[in-house]
């Protein structure tokens, strides 16, 4: 069965990337320019793997976050934490609100795809 992906990411060029990237790689990918849809996409998308932008316009990405790991139904879903903060703390800081991946932008092809896998294996560990 192909693994679902959504793709939480307000900024048109990145979020082409990661949708075409993840479609190249095989997966299902979902994109939601809105934060403030993302949790109602997740819901009815039932993804493997949320890519979430901190830095979003309407809506905190670590508020979704967390929101995503208060929802008895989307708490199992990894979260790859992807922003441009990338200051001393800010790591720390985003796993704290429930995220289990991060990677700082400009976000690399190899890395990214590195991230995504490593998330999908650790789930796939979880569940068996």
């Amino acid at each position: 069965m192909t693994k679902r992906i959504l793709v939480v990411e307000d900024n048109d060029l990145n979020r082409k990337l990661f949708c075409d990237v993840l479609q190249a790689g095989g997966f299902s990918v979902e994109p939601c320019a809105d934060g403030h849809k993302a949790i109602e996409r997740a819901r009815a998308f039932t993804p493997n793997l949320v890519v979430m932008d901190i830095q979003l316009q309407d809506v905190s990405g670590l508020d979704l976050i967390a929101t995503l790991k208060d929802d008895v139904d989307l708490r199992e879903v990894p979260v790859l934490a992807v922003t441009a903060y990338a200051g001393k703390g800010d790591e720390e800081r985003i796993r704290d609100s429930g995220a289990e991946g991060y990677l700082s932008k400009p976000v690399s092809i190899g890395p990214f795809m590195a991230a995504v896998k490593g998330l999908m294996a650790e789930q796939a560990d979880e569940a068996a």
